[in-house]
């Protein structure tokens, strides 16, 4: 598998929180630079997304851009937003982070695959 493509996904990934934040900003879509910036972010994590699904397949691409999403959805909230910050949170943050990891391992014929 290329790195390109996972290098894609992991630019896809890291596009979500973006464009979540800004969502956020534009306050149900009232704030016109906020709502450009999010459709336009939007479109290219989507755009980047389906350039790694072309190599990867959907299913890895989805599930690792969501988690890549999730964990900088939640770490920018906890940053920009003073959400709370405990432990259980940063457990399950690197739950998902372990299932990524596992999800790669899983995709490129690593070990993990011969179960």
């Amino acid at each position: 598998m290329s790195s390109i493509a996972w290098a894609c996904i992991v630019v896809a990934g890291l596009l979500e929180p973006c464009w979540v934040i800004s969502m956020e900003r534009s306050e149900r879509f009232r704030r016109i630079p906020w709502t450009i910036a999010t459709c336009v972010l939007l479109f290219l994590s989507l755009f980047f997304l389906s350039l790694a699904m072309q190599e990867l397949g959907p299913g890895t691409s989805y599930a690792i851009w969501t988690g890549i999403g999730a964990i900088g959805t939640l770490i920018a909230g906890i940053v920009l937003f003073k959400e709370p910050v405990t432990w259980l949170r940063i457990l399950f943050i690197l739950m998902i982070v372990v299932g990524i990891v596992g999800i790669n391992l899983t995709a490129t014929g690593g070990l993990l695959c011969e179960f």
